[in-house]
């Protein structure tokens, strides 16, 4: 993987400043360790009338492959069996792009501490990379390299073989850029456009990408008319990440326009009197909703069935109404992490008197958990295997028999809406199901009838008028002291209400 820069000069202002620019002396080849294997910084001409400097990447296709746990070539989308015969030792990429932005890091942020008024200058620059993959075709590099101030933008086909040129061209090309132009603008540019021309990266895309881009396109990609094509290809199409980006984007473009800051533009919220309107967490606004169905209750005594690390268990210890909390897991590893988050340990008397901590299974009865006002199973039904519910439908609503339970489960219909969730899967790779609307309703009148509740019905978070909320959660009231405690024999299958 190969790629030079060169420019022109005189006596009185000689082509080896470039050195002072990459920070990489003229005289000497210098080696750099990668993620994926090692980059070369040589000068093949170094005069005061030309200069050039060649960045040499030589990909490790092994590590490539252990970095990518097996992943084939790294995210490229074409290779499923060429994990380790493939183009990215040869073609630019991003795995070009990450060499330029850990070799030249202070050429890239226009630093230069030896001749600080160098990166302001523009220079007669000529950039040549011998094979860059340009899903897009020549086309689409004059496209996103055509408007950056180049006089010369020129992306030259490459043949399949050149002894068959029947075969037609690759869809790599020779790409020449030359122009009058800052040597930072010019590797910001190649740092955004070569994974973006390429349509792939090596690496995961997280949210810090989107700082990245802002920082590398500062100056070019908010006017850039293809700013859309380029955000989206280079976090690999993330919705979310590229309508964040865009956005940020757009404040810039309207305060280049108007001659300001992006912060006077983004005023809106005011940092001493923060009025802005934050989406609630899913978790917050579950645990909300059971304190408020527990508090209309006038529960004082509280089980949380299935506690987990604790979560319901800190937020009930806040309010003094609950006069005891037990929570109840199966897992000890569980209990152990609920415990230190609620520092069992440095409790006072009167608060480590309100709160228990029990290990047991609610497959089962225990007579431990008898005579409570209230019980809470946030987010545990569909934990269970679907033939396991009766046996936790008798354990809380036949034997210990609070006289409210509440109960909270995802809203499969709603999964349409996690735009990360790929379709057909569930939201926990430990939910053995995912219920419906009118599954959960049917479940929870069913479990009412036979133990002598009335039951409601509450949505969670945003209801979102087509599929419903995220969470639904049902209310039991008990309406007979006694009812048969007969463990019922339904078992629901796969999908389907108990």
């Amino acid at each position: 993987m190969f790629l030079t820069i060169t420019t022109t000069g005189t006596v009185a202002d000689p082509a080896t400043d470039l050195g002072f620019l990459l920070h990489k002396h003229p005289g000497r080849a210098q080696a750099f360790a990668t993620s994926h294997g090692s980059a070369h910084v040589f000068y093949p001409e170094a005069t005061a009338e030309r200069c050039t400097a060649a960045l040499l990447l030589e990909v490790d296709p092994v590590a490539l492959v252990r970095r990518g746990q097996g992943k084939g070539r790294g995210g490229a989308p074409d290779a499923a069996l060429a994990q380790y015969v493939n183009d990215r030792p040869y073609a630019a990429s991003s795995l070009l792009a990450v060499a330029l932005g850990k070799v030249f890091r202070s050429a890239l942020a226009g630093q230069c501490a030896a001749r600080p008024e160098l990166p302001e200058q523009a220079r007669p620059l000529r950039i040549e990379i011998p094979a860059l993959p340009a899903r897009g075709g020549a086309a689409l590099v004059d496209r996103l390299f055509g408007p950056l101030g180049w006089d010369l933008v020129r992306a030259e086909p490459l043949p399949l073989d050149e002894q068959f040129p029947e075969w037609g061209d690759s869809r790599y090309v020779r790409l020449v850029l030359e122009g009058e132009v800052r040597l930072a603008d010019a590797l910001r540019q190649l740092y955004v456009l070569l994974p973006v021309l390429d349509d792939a990266k090596h690496y995961w895309v997280a949210p810090d990408e989107v700082d990245k881009l802002l920082r590398a396109g500062d100056g070019w990609l908010a006017a850039h008319p293809d700013n859309g094509l380029i955000t989206s290809r280079y976090l690999a199409r993330h919705k979310r990440l590229t309508r964040d980006a865009l956005d940020r984007l757009e404040l810039v473009r309207l305060a280049e326009a108007d001659g300001s800051e992006v912060e006077e533009i983004d005023n809106a919220v005011d940092e001493d009197s923060d009025t802005e309107e934050r989406p609630v967490p899913l978790a917050v606004a579950r645990r909300e909703a059971i304190l408020a169905a527990l508090r209309a209750a006038g529960a004082a005594r509280v089980l949380d069935l299935g506690c987990g690390q604790g979560q319901l268990v800190q937020a009930l210890l806040k309010d003094v109404a609950f006069t005891e909390i037990v929570g109840v897991d199966v897992s000890m590893r569980a209990l152990g992490t609920a415990a230190r988050r609620l520092r069992t340990e440095r409790m006072g008397e009167r608060q480590s008197s309100r709160v228990q901590l029990l290990q047991g299974s609610l497959a089962y009865t225990d007579k431990r958990l008898a005579g409570y006002d209230a019980a809470v199973l946030s987010e545990v039904i569909e934990h269970l295997d679907l033939p396991r519910l009766p046996a936790l439908e008798y354990a809380v609503f036949g034997a210990a028999r609070p006289r409210t339970v509440l109960v909270t489960t995802p809203n499969v219909e709603y999964n349409v809406r996690w735009e990360t969730l790929p379709a057909g899967h569930v939201r926990h790779g430990d939910h053995r199901f995912e219920w419906t609307r009118a599954e959960f309703r049917a479940w929870a009148a069913k479990v009412a009838g036979r133990h002598g509740y009335a039951v409601e019905f509450t949505a969670v978070g945003d209801d979102d008028p087509e599929v419903g909320p995220p969470t639904q959660m049902a209310v039991f009231t008990q309406i007979t002291a006694d009812t048969p405690t007969t463990a019922t024999t339904d078992t629901p299958k796969e999908g389907e209400a108990a």
